[in-house]
């Protein structure tokens, strides 16, 4: 895919409160001027609709839904399964513009050119 090093975080989880720590590391190795990029699959894009992202939220941390949008304006990507979009049956789900639905053949190759992976 590219040559640049990056880690890659993969969230396949919809439990709550296992939401913000792919989020708080990407944002946290952008800050040591890592890159990174996160990829929902599975059941975990059912935490993406806009009003349960809303809904999210633990301690002083912003809720699940200000977390992506940060997230992305980092400029780290956030890619979503278009297979898993499927399997939902969410033909006609809106999902906030800030991510990106891509093949299920990208996290292949995501895992492929990362530096390192961590699954949630």
């Amino acid at each position: 895919m590219e040559n640049k090093e990056f880690l890659l975080y993969v969230q396949t989880s919809d439990d709550p409160e296992r939401q913000l720590s792919p989020l708080v590391l990407a944002q946290s190795a952008k800050a040591m001027d890592i890159d990174a990029k996160v990829y929902y699959l599975g059941q975990g894009l059912r935490v993406l609709i806009p009003e349960k992202a809303k809904q999210i939220k633990f301690g002083n941390f912003p809720s699940l839904f200000e977390m992506i949008i940060k997230t992305a304006k980092m400029g780290i990507p956030i890619y979503v399964c278009e297979a898993s979009k499927q399997m939902l049956g969410w033909d006609s789900v809106e999902l906030p513009s800030e991510l990106q639905i891509v093949g299920a053949a990208t996290l292949n190759d995501l895992v492929m050119d990362a530096k390192g992976t961590m699954w949630f």
